[in-house]
């Protein structure tokens, strides 16, 4: 049964240097007909897959936000006429500070989203900057006061760290800043220079200056105790959360589960197989037009590599990989099919076995994509 939805929205008013998502200027492009393909994606695969009920959906970019207040309307109609709604489902929406007008948040409010996702990345004006963001800091403050006003309660924010020229005292004081808001919930993700990004191509030309791997993991681990000292639980290697704020969305991707992915350049997995849309606008809109689903390609997961999945993503998680549930799934010990790296790793300190689940020791938390590695190409 697939309970989750995610919607992407390619459009974005200002394009950051570290972005490799599928996303182009807002300027110019056909959104009204997107909008109207989206919704016509969402008809076929709901005629093609039904469902009783979702249980959370997630509209992602891009920016979403960026849509004028006519057209944030028709999505947010376009998603309760079309997707079944299950008992409280967790509905949230993506949001860049600076972007969202009482109106937008009272459209977004009345549609039923009950949690947004600012990407707010520093508290440093210059450091916005630097990595190409519009916002700064007192807008950060600004809207999350306007959505706290129109009722949201469940908000979220991400920072990165590593980022060009960024200190720990810098990064501390973003913590700081951002802890000081009290809010249910926060993501923290370490840079990553994709290809085909600004920075990338600052690298390439030895332009990037970035912080050491071992200042890195230095700031990984000042976030972990600042996190733990405020009573935000870890439940997963860059997620904090109060108890019963964990993104129930990204639970869905860690956990392993079906989802549907709709939009230009969306994933999803569906009825055991990965499956990825067009990206390009002008190609996603083609085949619906005719009817068709805009799928550029399919893969059927075989058994090996779902096991393999089952590992490397359930591993984010801090709870780990329950052994019971793996062998529900798969009707095998894992502890049988995967010996050798959970020995290997065990002895190296990086993961522990414990309650019925194999999970990431602290320590493991810092080398976790060693440890992911591990588990690769050995069935």
């Amino acid at each position: 049964m697939i309970q989750s939805a995610y919607i992407h929205i390619p459009f974005c008013e200002h394009i950051c240097h570290y972005c490799d998502f599928n996303k182009v200027f807002l300027q110019g492009q056909p959104v009204d007909q997107y909008l109207t393909m989206l919704k016509k994606e969402m008809q076929i695969a709901l005629d093609k897959y039904p469902q009783p009920g979702l249980r959370t959906i997630f509209v992602g970019g891009g920016t979403p936000t960026s849509l004028n207040e006519r057209q944030l309307e028709f999505l947010c109609q376009s998603i309760n006429e079309t997707l079944p709604f299950g008992d409280s489902v967790e509905f949230t929406f993506e949001a860049n500070p600076g972007d969202l007008s009482e109106e937008k948040l009272a459209i977004l409010y009345e549609a039923g989203v009950n949690r947004l996702s600012f990407g707010v990345q520093s508290f440093n004006d210059e450091l916005l900057k630097k990595i190409g963001r519009t916002h700064r800091a007192a807008d950060v403050y600004e809207t999350i006061e306007k959505a706290q006003k129109t009722g949201f309660t469940n908000i979220s924010i991400d920072l990165i760290y590593g980022l060009p020229g960024q200190t720990m005292d810098d990064f501390v004081d973003t913590l700081d800043k951002a802890l000081e808001l009290g809010l249910p919930h926060y993501s923290s993700y370490s840079l990553i220079v994709e290809p085909k990004t600004v920075f990338y191509n600052l690298m390439q030309k030895g332009k990037l200056q970035l912080p050491p791997q071992e200042l890195e993991a230095s700031m990984y681990e000042r976030l972990m105790e600042s996190m733990k000292r405020r009573g935000l639980h870890q439940y997963e290697i860059s997620n904090f959360a109060k108890p019963g704020f964990e993104s129930r969305h990204n639970l869905t991707y860690w956990n392993n589960e079906e989802y549907f992915g709709f939009g230009a350049g969306a994933h999803g997995y569906i009825s055991e197989r990965r499956v990825a849309n067009y990206g390009p606008i002008k190609k996603y809109i083609v085949p619906l037009s005719d009817g068709d689903l805009p799928l550029l390609e399919e893969h059927l997961v075989p058994k090996a590599e779902k096991m393999e999945e089952e590992m490397f993503l359930g591993l984010r998680k801090t709870q780990g990989v329950s052994l019971a549930t793996f062998k529900r799934k798969f009707s095998i010990e894992m502890t049988d099919i995967f010996a050798e790296p959970l020995r290997e790793q065990g002895k190296r300190g990086l993961i522990e076995m414990g309650g019925g689940f194999v999970r990431l020791t602290e320590r493991g938390r810092l080398l976790g994509n060693e440890v992911f590695q591990s588990f690769l190409g050995i069935i």
